[in-house]
């Protein structure tokens, strides 16, 4: 019986792959899971902003997207230690839901000059919990077909 996912992805291939992963997973995952909750009328705002983000003028979507692909480097690393099968995608969603909100709405808001946790809004924090916790699977799918396409890598059931 297979309890462990450890060792599944070299060095390199966890930095190139957890990056990519995140990035599409936020541009797929976390964005689709925007637009259900757009059209519910459950978002603060649309999906797939296009707006120029400072400093660099990059659209809003795509500047998320980046810092999706860091988050990603540091959640390809961790994989290892989510164990196989349902145990997996709920690490995986936990693990999205909980620390990019937590920066988002701790670190990042206030380094734009907006109110810690967003004035601690119920609805922006399940927002937040449940669209990142998109980005975690998302994440997590990218990387078990990574793991699949990379010769010599291992891939643990589930």
């Amino acid at each position: 019986m297979v309890t462990s996912n450890r060792a599944t992805l070299s060095h390199p291939m966890a930095i190139f792959g957890g990056f990519l992963g995140g990035f599409f997973a936020t541009l797929i995952f976390h964005q689709l899971a925007v637009a259900l909750l757009w059209w519910l009328h459950l978002a603060p705002f649309p999906p797939y902003q296009m707006a120029p983000q400072p400093p660099f003028g990059v659209p809003a979507v795509f500047s998320l997207a980046f810092w999706g692909g860091v988050w990603g480097i540091l959640f390809a690393y961790l994989t290892p230690y989510f164990g196989v099968g349902s145990r997996y995608w709920l690490k995986a969603f936990v693990f999205g839901a909980i620390f990019p909100t937590l920066v988002a709405l701790l670190v990042v808001l206030p380094l734009k000059g907006k109110p810690v946790g967003a004035h601690w809004q119920l609805s922006i924090w399940t927002f937040a919990l449940v669209v990142n916790g998109c980005w975690g699977l998302g994440t997590g799918v990218f990387l078990r077909v990574a793991q699949g396409l990379v010769p010599g890598t291992s891939r643990a059931p589930g």
